[in-house]
């Protein structure tokens, strides 16, 4: 059985865990998430883009 998961999806629920946690407060995520906002505007979104599918490609040929 595959199950696909956005990496937004998990990413956000992580940013939501370790907000309520306590370990991570609110102006820090939202800068972090305001720096990835602009990064992505830049030339370097293309090798980010392009390394994420080659690690999430990687992870997908693993059999467990």
């Amino acid at each position: 059985m595959a199950l696909s998961i956005s990496a937004v999806v998990l990413l956000a629920g992580a940013v939501a865990l370790l907000l309520r946690n306590g370990s991570l407060r609110l102006w820090p995520a939202l800068t972090t998430a305001l720096f990835g906002f602009f990064l992505a505007s830049t030339g370097l979104a293309e090798p980010i883009n392009s390394a994420a599918h080659g690690i999430t490609a990687l992870i997908g040929q693993i059999d467990f």
